[in-house]
């Protein structure tokens, strides 16, 4: 079960990777407009286009946005309005909103500095980690196997307020960042409204495309075993065909000896009696010898029992003119219960019936 469960995990993560490269493409290749709203020391808000961003209208000119309990306080023009609509905010706060907070860590844990830093945000700012909004900075080496990274922590409720107001405006995303002397611009909220939505379809194509392949993959396989299987069929019956022509050809040509009555008597000059085998297996093994299995297949033949001299008996068979190339098949075992040791031995058959047949 847990194979089940960390096969489905590496799937899913490999799909949520897949979802977020293929999403971060996307939103560099499509054309957005980029709308700066910066604010001022006194809490002033001014927009303007990004300078590579232009309207059908050509530039905008700045101008003052008033955002008040979660909404654009003054009236936007139609133009300003227009670009606003489907645009991406870029809300640059002031470092006075912001608590910038430096944390060491042990080197290792930056792998793992979302849950660290989520788990120490009540510890080191005001707010708990669902009523904050934070991000911390590139962590870099202090020296000692230790970490240092700044976590940047802001109020969720005032950030969302912000949000709020531009997304009512009809904004396809909203961005929020500041900047600091020391490490520049940072991002601590990228929220567009399109791209959960986006990724959800991204994920579902790549779910649908993972079982339709295997689906297709399972279908060819086993139409796969079907054919070979019916190709098989085919070969084995035109093979005995072509076994039962060249015998009635044989049979057939003048002194090849082909007739049914030669060939039974061929078979019996070539293949060994088992009554024959027996008898002369009986004679060869010793009185302290016992058999418990004999089994004759073909031209082997293979003696299980028990003796009280195992290796003895490959001498005793290969000397027989009935026996040829002795061996164990399967090693000897000694059981506290038996008198002797017990023996697999495997040997060859040779047609002999005597002197003078």
């Amino acid at each position: 079960m847990s194979i089940v469960s960390d096969m489905t995990a590496a799937l899913s993560l490999w799909i949520d990777t897949v979802t977020g490269v293929v999403s971060t493409r996307l939103a560099h290749v499509k054309p957005v407009r980029r709308i700066e709203v910066a604010e001022d020391e006194t809490g002033v808000f001014a927009m303007r286009l990004a300078p590579t961003t232009k309207t059908a209208d050509g530039d905008l000119a700045p101008c003052r946005v008033d955002v008040a309990d979660g909404a654009i306080a003054n009236e936007l023009s139609p133009q300003w309005a227009a670009a606003v609509r489907g645009g991406m905010v870029e809300l640059l706060l002031q470092p006075s909103r912001f608590i910038l907070r430096p944390i060491e860590l042990p080197g290792r844990a930056a792998e793992f500095l979302d849950g660290i830093v989520r788990a120490q945000i009540d510890r080191i700012t005001p707010w708990s980690a669902s009523d904050a909004l934070f991000h911390w900075t590139p962590p870099h080496d202090i020296g000692g196997d230790r970490i240092e990274t700044t976590v940047i922590t802001t109020g969720r409720a005032a950030a969302a307020s912000l949000v709020q107001a531009f997304s009512d405006l009809g904004a396809a995303g909203v961005e929020i960042s500041t900047v600091t002397p020391d490490h520049g611009r940072i991002v601590v909220l990228d929220q567009r409204s399109g791209k959960q939505a986006e990724n959800r379809r991204l994920r579902t194509g790549l779910v649908a495309a993972l079982a339709s392949t295997g689906l297709l993959a399972m279908l060819s396989f086993g139409f796969g075993g079907f054919v070979a299987d019916s190709y098989d069929a085919q070969q084995q019956q035109i093979q005995q065909r072509i076994s039962e022509r060249r015998a009635i050809m044989r049979g057939n040509e003048p002194g090849a000896g082909g007739s049914p009555l030669e060939l039974l008597i061929r078979r019996k000059q070539s293949s060994p009696a088992s009554v024959i085998i027996i008898e002369a297996l009986s004679a060869l093994l010793p009185q302290d010898t016992y058999a418990t299995e004999v089994r004759i297949e073909g031209d082997k033949l293979q003696i299980v029992g028990v003796t009280r001299d195992a290796p003895s008996l490959i001498s005793i068979l290969e000397q027989s003119p009935h026996f040829s190339s002795a061996g164990f098949f399967a090693p000897t075992t000694h059981a506290a219960n038996e008198p002797g040791e017990r023996f697999h031995i495997e040997t060859k058959l040779k047609p002999y019936f005597g002197s003078g047949t």
